[in-house]
């Protein structure tokens, strides 16, 4: 009896050990094809080849380059505070002036903290500031669909490297991250739309004609 018991457990320990676990060399027989090279980041270089060959990659880079030369891009914080001042929303309604002109990209916020306090306390503090900007942006009529206010990097991201109280440090940044999926003027995944009424745009030259007035009379 003893002898059987022994067998038993002997085959249980077998099975058990050629079952999927933790082990990712044992894993690759159970999984599919190449999981054991796969670290989460298959596939990365395919996606950026395919975003610089059809020109999306350099198209949000550039877009990305000039909303930070035309709007502010950062707002700022009371100690301890997700609330937005007056001088915050003045910032962001120009922000939501500049996004109107493009439909078909989509922003993201990153949420800042000083360094006073616990990693854990400013990473949910930074997550509360960039979501109270991207409430405020939403009640401007931008659509929450293109904002994203999923990340934050705390205290991490110091721009005035204190240990104490700094207001430059507790911010919230906007930034051009992509473009909304299936959205009409997104042509086959070329962005032909977009590229082309932004060229048209630069063309355009500013009228050099003067007045019709007399020469001697008003401001020129």
């Amino acid at each position: 009896m003893i002898r059987y018991s022994v067998a038993g457990l002997g085959l249980g320990l077998l099975a058990a050990c050629g079952g999927p676990g933790s082990d990712p060399v044992r894993n690759q027989f159970f999984d599919e094809a190449g999981s054991i090279a796969d670290n989460g980041d298959f596939g990365n270089s395919t996606m950026n080849n395919t975003q610089i060959m059809n020109g999306e990659r350099a198209y949000v880079f550039d877009l990305g380059k000039r909303f930070a030369q035309e709007v502010p891009t950062m707002v700022n914080f009371a100690f301890n505070s997700a609330q937005l001042d007056s001088g915050a929303r003045d910032t962001l309604r120009e922000q939501a002036n500049w996004i109107r002109q493009f439909p078909e990209v989509r922003f993201r916020v990153y949420g800042h903290t000083d360094l006073v306090g616990s990693d854990s306390y400013n990473k949910r503090l930074g997550m509360a500031r960039a979501q109270a900007v991207v409430a405020y942006l939403a009640s401007q009529g931008i659509s929450r669909s293109r904002l994203e206010a999923v990340v934050s990097y705390g205290e991490s991201q110091p721009l005035i490297v204190t240990e104490g109280r700094e207001r430059r440090n507790r911010r919230t940044v906007t930034e051009v991250s992509g473009f909304v999926k299936g959205h009409p003027n997104v042509l086959d995944g070329k962005y032909a739309e977009v590229i082309y009424r932004e060229y048209i745009r630069s063309a355009a030259q500013a009228t050099t004609l003067s007045g019709t007035g007399d020469a001697g009379g008003g401001d020129s």
